[in-house]
């Protein structure tokens, strides 16, 4: 009930709904001057031609009875006059009544009506309790991502869409939302944005812009996150009101080529936290190979800790007697100069200093090409369309314009001699595609892709590569890194760094005998306590009610966690 002066609202200020309503009541208006009509002809009949006399209500209930054609027969014509008269009246009550009315209630009130309904499901303001919450201005693959990982973590979040169709599919799915329009001051001011802990503007440029305006009306505090298409526009969003704004496409190209196995071995650092790094190292082509990780001894010699090895897309956990073996990419954690000690004992081994071929000159390929020029690395680039060829031309050694599919176009790019290749088209097909018949040329070649969807990922893995990075997991861990208000760690798809509070149940055990690792699969990297941190903690740690934990692993390894010591 509370709905319907809503509904009603909305109907009545709607032009063509003001229309519909008008058009029924003429319809209603001609209805009533027909049977008054016929109710007086039915008086005029029987009194002059039947010589029979009824009250006005009578000649009212006859008419109502026959155009209804319920025809009770208590009342009737000896006539023939009287007869025709009451055909008449039957065929007209037929087409007016039976027919017509419906079709007009229908269309001009009922459907109208229902369409107020769906459009007025979805609230268009939060409960006046909402705080601490997360406002996403868009449902797109980021904010699904996003709205998974908040939930895991007990954040509320909703998406605020501006049309109200789209917002009632999304209600209808179980998604929270709300709606409104993006530029209104008052809209925000209805989501409670005052309290909300972050805003993620995840639209176009020139929405996002005319969005940060409208939140600085509402709230002058709340954090806003604008996610940047025109790397031109970053400028703009930050004077709109923008706290961060993201060049998603940008970073994309940059991390996918800080995963290129150029050169001299060595270890690629992906993230970091306070003094420490995060890194990972192949092993492919050194001694390393065919080892256990007791036998590397990396602790004893670096004091470096292995948290995990990727194999073919997957982060295992790093037990003393997993195997690396050619396809092998161990992670480790530890400060700087530790992580110089362990590339010293990668320099000596296979080096590789042919051109990386780059496929796809885009803006992440052109932000990878970039990025490893900047590194010294040779790159070749190939892309298809001809007028790209004076903004890729500068970040390359060498453009290729032609169909990667074409193995003379590969050739002639260098990929038999080729250390790495960086897969960066828009199409997760093309991709796939492109893996495949790459290492069908080189089985020995490192294989970096980007992947627009993240049900993708794993058919990418199989098609045989090294490493996958989506777009979507990229903007959902960089907007995590700045609602935790730390540095941004991208370790590969489907696994991240989480801060995990210790339990009750947890309290006072040490990190060997909580077992957390065989148990979640998740490793423990950090225990932090009123602002100090142990880092690579040994097995001996205790852990205590209010520190926290740092963990590396996946979701689904931080769910086990909840189900094992948070239940």
């Amino acid at each position: 009930m509370k709905a319907l002066p809503a509904q009603f609202a909305y109907i009545l200020h709607q032009p063509s709904q003001r229309r519909n309503l008008r058009s029924l009541g003429m319809y209603f208006a001609f209805l009533a001057i027909v049977i008054a009509v016929y109710t007086v002809t039915f008086h005029w009949i029987m009194w002059s031609v039947e010589g029979q006399r009824h009250s006005w209500v009578t000649g009212l209930y006859w008419t109502l009875t026959v155009m209804s054609t319920l025809g009770f027969g208590d009342i009737t014509f000896q006539s023939d006059v009287g007869r025709l008269f009451t055909v008449l009246v039957l065929l007209s009550g037929m087409i007016l009544l039976l027919i017509v009315l419906p079709f007009a209630f229908i269309s001009f009130f009922y459907a109208p009506w229902l369409e107020a309904r769906l459009r007025t499901r979805a609230p268009r303001e939060l409960p006046s309790d909402t705080a601490d919450h997360v406002l996403l201005c868009g449902y797109d693959s980021v904010a699904k991502g996003l709205g998974g990982r908040l939930a895991v973590r007990g954040v509320s979040w909703f998406v605020v869409e501006p049309d109200p169709d789209r917002a009632n599919e999304l209600y209808a799915e179980g998604i929270p939302v709300a709606t409104g329009p993006l530029s209104s001051p008052a809209t925000w001011r209805a989501m409670r944005v005052e309290r909300a802990r972050l805003v993620v503007a995840n639209r176009d440029d020139r929405t996002d812009s005319a969005i940060a305006l409208a939140i600085r009306d509402a709230s002058a505090d709340t954090e806003v996150v604008a996610i940047a298409e025109d790397p031109d526009a970053v400028d703009v969003l930050e004077l709109s009101g923008c706290d961060h704004v993201l060049d998603l496409k940008r970073q994309l190209g940059e991390h996918l080529a800080a995963r290129v196995d150029a050169g001299v071995s060595g270890a690629h650092v992906v993230g970091s936290f306070r003094d420490q790094r995060i890194a990972e190292f192949t092993v492919h082509g050194t001694p390393l190979a065919g080892r256990t990780i007791r036998d590397l001894a990396l602790r004893e010699i670096t004091g470096l800790n292995v948290v995990g090895v990727w194999k073919r897309g997957r982060l295992e956990p790093a037990r003393p007697d997993t195997v690396l073996d050619d396809y092998s990419v161990p992670v480790v954690v530890g400060t700087v100069s530790q992580i110089t000690d362990l590339e010293s004992l990668l320099v000596i081994h296979r080096a590789n200093f042919n051109p990386v071929v780059v496929i796809g000159g885009g803006r992440v390929g052109r932000a990878a090409a970039r990025a490893l020029t900047v590194r010294n690395i040779p790159v070749h680039v190939i892309e298809r369309d001809p007028s790209l060829e004076s903004r890729i031309a500068p970040l390359s050694d060498r453009l290729i314009v032609g169909d990667a599919a074409d193995r003379e176009v590969l050739h002639e790019a260098g990929l038999e001699e080729a250390p790495s290749v960086v897969l960066t088209t828009n199409d997760d097909a093309t991709n796939m595609f492109l893996t495949l018949y790459c290492r069908k040329i080189q089985p020995d070649l490192r294989i970096v892709s980007r992947i627009t969807e993240e049900r993708n990922v794993e058919a990418v893995y199989r098609a045989g590569a090294d490493f996958v990075l989506s777009y979507a997991t990229l903007g959902v861990r960089s907007i995590f890194a700045i609602l935790e208000r730390r540095e941004l760690v991208v370790i590969g798809e489907g696994t991240d760094l989480f801060r995990i509070p210790v339990s009750e149940r947890l309290d006072g055990q040490t990190l060997a005998e909580s077992d957390i690792g065989a148990r979640t699969g998740l490793n423990v990297v950090a225990i932090e306590s009123d602002g100090d941190a142990v880092t690579n903690p040994g097995p001996d740690a205790v852990l205590e009610r209010g520190s926290e934990l740092l963990v590396i692993g996946t979701l689904e390894g931080r769910q086990r966690f909840m189900e094992e010591y948070e239940a």
